[in-house]
């Protein structure tokens, strides 16, 4: 009995005590667990800036900076609320803390529809806000940076100022209330001013205020500038230092092959005629890591003599369960799985059957996407020292928490025994969200008697050993009325699930069966569809796949708008006429796509291009981690069917403009890495083995290929939402509806091909 009334009491207790937790606000983002460490005459105002006697002001950052800009657009944040003299502010690598875990690529990762309002979504949103700032981790990805960190980094800037003032009005004996900061100084009316730097260290001694105003964005000076990049001059005069840059004393080199079949291993190997050559130190074996394959490694006294040694083991490969697969086995399967029914609905609304059997004409189509690279520039590479029990690690990673754990994890000691310095990222698209490398590279400096080891990766190795973007076939169907509305919409689509895998191999979790990137970019669409149903359907196979530049958007874009305009073409009405008459419920949208139009000449007739060939235009409007952009690509055909783009216009709502910079560079990436995908790309599998070893085989657009890209951003004084991923989707369509509109073949499968 007594045992019982404690089990019943305890369990009552901490039923209690949840409840408490849950009906109370996320804890504060603004002080670490332990303080931040200073140099010099620096002092830490909270845990995201640290101003020294001098006056520079020092942000941490908490997000890998990868060539989206991130680092200058959070220094603003922080900056316009500090009113800190732009000219003086620097950024440094946050530590791993709670308070910088990332919060809003989780919330934006369930399955609701970004126009969903119910107190199901309100409760869900609150619980994993809550969740992530105690248990999440820091992670860049999503383009969820400025949306997460917009209230906190403002909020650290404020609680600074006004600790900064009232270090001056103590000193001055004056309310504080008469102060002003303003470019790196406080002043009062009577005269006196002093610079943040001589007030910092008093500043530091000030209680933390409990509340905080924030500036009103009329009052703005930094935010909605175009900015040159903070990171810029480093970049330009060599200064920068990326993963492949860690220099530590006594640093060899290692180099690595793994097994040309993925997800396979090592069933024996001899490295005799290894060992005889020039500066070749160890060969070694290594399983596979976090979803990735085993191999060999040989560490040398440089890079060129530990690739050319690894290259002259003899290895024999266990070659696993993707030995027999093909990319046209992968095409099966999938088709396969939609034969056998179209999983899960993310999004319904009606009976879809009763809708399109009473419809006056039904469309069908069926779509493809193959599997796709990331072919970063900076080939994946890590570098660290294992020594006294403890690791240092210099890497370019989007995860460096998770990349501290799995490496403490692979040597068997305490995740404080592991330092990471976080190097900039020469490119990363989602790769370096992976921690394959990260352990392998751990597991060899293990065998390097305490020298630090930089494991470096081929080119070949990083593009037949990658987390592709998932392989997809979309069905979809619609019914329009007689006079040529449109009256349902059904789409079932089949690939492999990202984040069930992601989750494992981070955490080793079981597979979750949902995945809302799966269905991302189809079922969440501003459209206004009377009847609905959106589903996918998880098929699981042996290929690692992993998040790709706008992850699920990247290929349910393509199929969505390619269909919509098969719709429009279908009932007879111009493209833009169509998708406007399904968004008299969304203005938002409607203004971007009419900005397009617009912009692009749309109903003007196009002139032929310089050769003589006849020109035709696309459009295509999308919706993608809370940004809103519509694209129109012009095109012609050249010789042997060769599609050519010449020019696209791009109008983007992304919420309130940080820097306008930043957003056009992204903007013009973002189209040029989804036309590289849309025109050239993809991956393909022979008995388990990718074909594509180098850019040869994997192109980037060139610059002679590149159309002209003109970019617009609409005026908003809403949350800043995402800008790094969401111009990528919007192009396919837009070419391949050109396409359509200039030759009438319709095109489903990328990359596209007229011949």
């Amino acid at each position: 009995m007594k045992r019982r009334t404690f089990l019943v009491g305890g369990a009552g207790a901490f039923g209690a005590l949840l409840v408490g937790w849950s009906v109370l606000p996320a804890r504060q983002r603004l002080t670490t667990a332990a303080p931040l460490p200073v140099e010099g005459t620096q002092a830490a105002l909270n845990g995201w800036v640290k101003i020294a006697s001098d006056n520079t002001v020092t942000i941490m950052m908490c997000k890998a900076e990868m060539g989206q800009g991130i680092h200058t657009g959070l220094a603003m944040v922080l900056a316009e609320e500090l009113d800190a003299d732009w000219s003086r502010v620097r950024v440094e690598d946050a530590p791993i803390d709670n308070i910088y875990n990332s919060v809003q690529s989780v919330i934006d990762d369930l399955p609701f529809r970004p126009d969903h309002d119910s107190i199901t979504k309100r409760t869900i949103v609150w619980y994993t806000r809550k969740l992530m700032r105690e248990a999440g981790t820091m992670m860049t990805g999503g383009s969820s940076s400025i949306n997460d960190l917009w209230t906190p980094m403002r909020e650290a800037g404020a609680s600074a100022r006004a600790m900064l003032i009232a270090a001056a009005a103590a000193q001055w004996h004056v309310p504080a209330g008469e102060c002003v900061a303003q470019g790196g100084y406080v002043s009062h009316p009577s005269g006196r001013k002093a610079s943040f730097g001589e007030l910092s260290s008093m500043a530091a001694q000030q209680a933390l205020p409990v509340k905080v105003t924030l500036k009103d964005s009329a009052g703005f000076k930094l935010i909605g500038k175009p900015l040159p990049r903070i990171e810029a001059a480093s970049k330009l005069n060599g200064t920068a230092r990326f993963g492949i840059d860690a220099l530590p004393d006594g640093l060899l080199y290692a180099s690595v092959v793994m097994c040309p079949t993925l997800g396979g291993t090592v069933a024996s190997f001899d490295a005799a005629s290894a060992a005889k050559m020039p500066g070749c130190i160890k060969a070694l074996a290594f399983p596979p890591y976090n979803g990735g394959t085993g191999g060999v490694a040989v560490i040398a006294n440089n890079p060129f003599r530990a690739m050319n040694a690894v290259d002259a083991i003899n290895v024999t490969w266990k070659h696993g369960a993707a030995a027999s697969l093909s990319s046209a086995e992968v095409e099966h399967r999938l088709a396969l799985a939609l034969d056998d029914g179209d999983g899960h609905a993310y999004y319904h609304r009606g009976d879809i059957n009763d809708a399109l059997s009473s419809a006056a004409h039904t469309v069908s189509a069926e779509y493809h996407a193959p599997y796709l690279a990331h072919g970063a520039v900076e080939p994946l590479n890590c570098t660290v020292q294992v020594a006294d029990g403890a690791a240092t690690v210099w890497v370019s990673t989007q995860v460096p928490a998770l990349a501290r754990h799995h490496v403490a994890k692979v040597l068997h000691i305490d995740d404080d025994k592991v330092t990471v310095h976080a190097q900039l990222l020469g490119g990363a698209f989602g790769r370096r969200l992976e921690l394959d490398y990260i352990a392998q590279a751990a597991l060899i400096a293990r065998e390097a008697d305490g020298h630090p080891v930089q494991t470096l990766w081929s080119r070949a190795q990083d593009f037949t050993h990658d987390f592709y973007r998932p392989a997809c076939v979309a069905r979809l169907r619609a019914g329009l009325d007689n006079n040529g509305k449109l009256i349902a919409w059904h789409s079932a689509s089949a690939s492999q699930a990202i984040v069930p895998e992601a989750l494992s191999r981070y955490y080793g979790v079981p597979r979750i069966p949902i995945d809302k990137t799966t269905s991302e970019g189809a079922f969440d669409q501003p459209y206004e569809w009377p009847v609905v149903r959106v589903a996918h359907k998880i098929v699981e196979l042996p290929v690692p796949v992993g998040f790709w530049r706008s992850v699920g958007h990247s290929h349910q874009a393509f199929f969505t708008e390619s269909f919509t305009d098969e719709l429009a073409a279908a009932a007879g009405q111009d493209p833009v006429a169509f998708r406007a008459a399904l968004l008299a419920q969304h203005p938002r949208h409607l203004a971007v796509l009419q900005r397009v139009a617009a912009l692009s000449d749309w109903h003007e007739p196009l002139t032929h291009a310089a050769d003589g060939a006849p020109r035709a235009r696309g459009v295509a409007l999308h919706e993608a981690f809370g940004s809103v952009v519509a694209q129109v690509a012009e095109v012609s055909i050249g010789p042997r069917g060769r599609i050519r783009v010449h020019r696209v216009v791009c109008v983007i709502d992304c919420g309130l403009p940080v820097n306008p910079n930043l957003i056009r560079q992204q903007m013009e990436s973002g189209i040029v890495f989804g036309l590289s995908a849309a025109l050239q790309d993809e991956i393909t599998i022979v008995n388990g083995q990718v074909e594509q070893k180098n850019f040869v085989d994997f192109p980037v657009v060139r610059i002679n290929d590149c159309p002209v890209i003109e970019t617009d951003i609409m005026p908003s004084r809403l949350h800043p939402q995402g800008v790094g991923e969401p111009g990528v989707p919007p192009v396919a369509p837009a070419v391949a509806n050109a396409v359509f509109a200039l030759t009438g073949k319709r095109l489903r499968t990328l990359p596209l091909k007229l011949t």
